[in-house]
């Protein structure tokens, strides 16, 4: 009876969409409808009936298939995702509760945790070369696991609270998945296998990067003590902008680093002030505290200084990089982006301050890809520069 009942109750073009890859908006949208329906009772009986269906949707043996079925033929065509959830999902079961408390299923946290790495690296290139992909490749693998190291650790601290918001409520601590001991040697795992990445570099780099691992304990508690544990996270998530350079260089150039480091800690406060005004009614409830709450209505003006301030940072680490055009050019683009991102902003929608928090990943990729390009100038530059002088 239950596919006829779907057939019946819901138009056939919601189900298509889940063929052309929006099977998790789509079993997202399924579910709030659902549990609209179970709170409504209707001349139709369709109360009794949405129960059915709420139980069925949420059991495990059939919200999987459900969400697996953008790997099904469509058209003839069998059409194949790569997502990080669906990897998660594809997972033996007694793997994906570890994945989950990593947050491998939502990668947008280790391409912001990444992408300032990458920005040092690819600043500290010889010029006229590309960015050195075996450096790239660690960094990433670093920021993986350190960023799995650094959820693990947030989660073990907030297990209580994160019982009490809706969002949170089914993280594998809190819903007790995993226990505290089992996360505890988890995380040694991960931050041994962090370990063997950060020796991998240079004697310099390796004290610089476990400088970082206090910052990585302590952040999460800072949502206990001040409204400003984002700009905490800015100090964390941007340790990357330091230790980039130094991989590649053998020390840190300070007069680079440092704008760059500092342009990174402006860039976290923008995006994750906008991802706390998602959970600020939560935040005031279980008592923790954020930037979202100390702006409030005057979110706006803040997150407009801070890109201010980011701007110049990364005009600053460009001069003393001597960068070049390509680099300058990237950055009107940059600025472009961040004044649409907060003009536009909504902060009473929790949707809209999703939207606006993972379009960062697409800035600070536009930015990687405008320091390869003023890099790969530079050589253009010096050429022209020495065959005027031939001629002269």
């Amino acid at each position: 009876m239950l596919p006829a009942k779907l057939s019946s109750r819901f138009p056939l073009n919601a189900l298509r969409r889940i063929h052309h890859g929006s099977t998790y908006h789509c079993g997202y949208s399924l579910s709030n409808c659902f549990l609209k329906m179970e709170g409504e009772r209707t001349r139709n009986g369709l109360h009794s009936d949405s129960s059915v269906l709420r139980r069925v949707f949420y059991s495990q043996s059939a919200i999987r298939p459900l969400l697996r079925l953008h790997e099904t033929q469509h058209y003839g065509r069998r059409s194949f995702s790569l997502s990080a959830a669906t990897i998660v999902n594809s997972a033996p079961a007694p793997v994906q509760p570890y994945l989950r408390l990593m947050r491998l299923d939502k990668p947008i946290g280790t391409w912001l945790l990444y992408l300032p790495c990458t920005w040092s690296i690819a600043l500290a290139s010889d010029p006229g070369c590309l960015p050195h992909l075996g450096m790239l490749t660690l960094f990433g693998t670093g920021a993986l696991l350190m960023r799995g190291a650094g959820c693990t650790i947030n989660d073990m601290w907030d297990k209580d609270f994160d019982k009490k918001v809706a969002r949170t409520a089914s993280r594998p601590i809190a819903s007790g998945e995993i226990s505290r001991m089992h996360a505890l040697v988890f995380l040694g795992g991960q931050l041994s296998l962090a370990l063997g990445v950060l020796l991998c570099l240079n004697y310099y780099s390796i004290a610089l990067g476990a400088a970082s691992l206090s910052l990585v304990i302590t952040y999460p508690l800072m949502k206990r003590i001040t409204y400003w544990p984002q700009l905490m996270l800015g100090f964390t998530f941007n340790w990357g902008a330091l230790l980039g350079w130094s991989a590649v260089q053998g020390s840190c150039d300070w007069s680079v680093c440092l704008p760059l480091y500092f342009s990174g800690v402006m860039w976290t406060l923008i995006y994750d002030t906008i991802y706390a005004h998602q959970d600020k009614e939560d935040d005031v409830k279980v008592g923790v505290k954020s930037t979202a709450l100390r702006f409030q209505e005057q979110t706006k003006p803040w997150l407009s200084g801070f890109s201010v301030a980011m701007m110049s940072g990364l005009v600053a680490a460009g001069v003393n990089a001597e960068q070049t055009l390509p680099y300058f050019a990237v950055l009107s683009t940059v600025a472009i982006h961040l004044t649409h991102q907060i003009y536009t902003l909504d902060i009473n929608k929790p949707e809209d301050c999703w939207k606006k928090f993972i379009s960062n990943r697409n800035l600070g990729l536009l930015l990687f890809l405008g320091i390869v390009a003023g890099n790969l100038w530079k050589e253009r530059r010096e050429t022209l520069l020495q065959n005027e002088g031939e001629v002269r």
